[in-house]
């Protein structure tokens, strides 16, 4: 078994116009004040890092992990959490969607696809200057409007869906084996891959592609009423990264999973910070040092009550106490005696 390394800080959700947010100094300084260990970078905000810049060069990589080095931190995983949502978007959303591109590319969904996909591939190679071995990102989504079989559904829709998804990410993912990085999907509710089954179709499509891999994430499992524990060991191999995030499903008489029209305050399903939802992170940090997960825990901060600087407080101490340092011997080796064939056999009456 493996020690899991942590706690680690996404932060795309800190970053802002006031210190000690609003750079790579101030903000690394803030989150090792805080106990961590490591820091995830959003690879679309431009005050953290130039993404073209870092695919080009190694040695602006190194110094940047050198910057990061001076606060006592790690850089985990880079994200191209939105611009991998734009390598994949219904019609439906253009517009909503457009926000996440650059000003020129609005509009232009041609184009704007174009531009997504190559920033995930400089991710690819801004990743393995770094040393990194996995990068965190969104699948992206042509299905995701006909999620419910109503109106009923073409046959073949589905199919043909994860087909097209499949076409646009198997050239992408090939930049990945190139450079020998895995490419972490966080299963997301408004992604065409959400949960194990739908992963299981992309990943059919795509050929069982071994960069195609999965940035394990509780909460969304808890707002679909999945079993988050057991999905460990059905994918357990393809688990390379991991987000910290609580959430919780208080169903009533009036909302249930579809309660998505309300706020998030007021919904069944809401995103919490560590400890105040219903995730059992005990069971989760068990199983995976179990199946020898021996990478970063990364806190998500998503709540709609708690602020994210106490978030990020509490979640630094919530995740430390919850990383096993995992045992290299049996509890009851001190009773045992050595092994050899002879003594095994006349043991058991050969």
């Amino acid at each position: 078994m493996k020690t899991i390394k942590g706690p680690a800080l996404f932060l795309a959700q800190f970053m802002g116009d006031e210190a000690p947010f609003n750079s790579l100094d101030n903000i690394c300084r803030w989150a090792a004040g805080l106990g961590y260990k490591g820091v995830q970078i959003p690879t679309w905000e431009s005050r953290l890092i130039d993404l073209q810049k870092a695919a080009k060069s190694k040695t602006y990589c190194d110094e940047l992990k050198g910057k990061v080095a001076e606060h006592g931190l790690e850089i985990t995983e880079l994200s191209t959490h939105l611009q991998g949502q734009l390598v994949a978007v219904h019609p439906a959303y253009d517009t909503l969607f457009d926000g996440f591109a650059p000003e020129s590319y609005h509009g232009n969904p041609k184009a704007r696809t174009e531009w997504a996909v190559q920033q995930v591939k400089w991710a690819a190679q801004a990743s393995r200057n770094m040393g990194l071995d996995a990068h965190v990102t969104f699948s992206g989504a042509l299905l995701w409007p006909f999620m419910y079989p109503w109106p009923q559904r073409p046959a073949g829709l589905v199919e043909t869906g994860f087909q097209e998804l499949a076409a646009r990410w198997r050239p992408i993912l090939d930049v990945f084996e190139e450079y020998g990085v895995d490419a972490c999907y966080e299963l997301h509710p408004g992604e065409d891959i959400h949960d194990g089954d739908s992963f299981e179709q992309f990943l059919e499509a795509l050929g069982g592609h071994r960069r195609a891999c999965i940035n394990y994430d509780p909460s969304h499992f808890v707002l679909q009423c999945l079993d988050y524990v057991q999905f460990i060991d059905f994918y357990h191999e393809r688990i390379k990264a991991f987000h910290v995030k609580d959430a919780e499903f208080n169903p009533t008489g009036k909302q249930g999973v579809y309660g998505g029209f309300r706020p998030w305050l007021k919904r069944a399903g809401r995103f919490r910070s560590l400890g105040d939802g219903q995730v059992d992170f005990g069971a989760i940090f068990s199983k995976l040092s179990e199946y020898d997960y021996d990478s970063w825990a990364v806190l998500e901060w998503e709540c709609c009550i708690k602020s994210p600087e106490q978030g990020a407080r509490e979640g630094a101490i919530f995740i430390q106490d919850h990383i096993i340092e995992v045992t290299e011997k049996a509890f009851d080796d001190f009773a045992g005696g050595e092994a050899d064939e002879e003594g095994n056999r006349k043991v058991l009456g050969l």
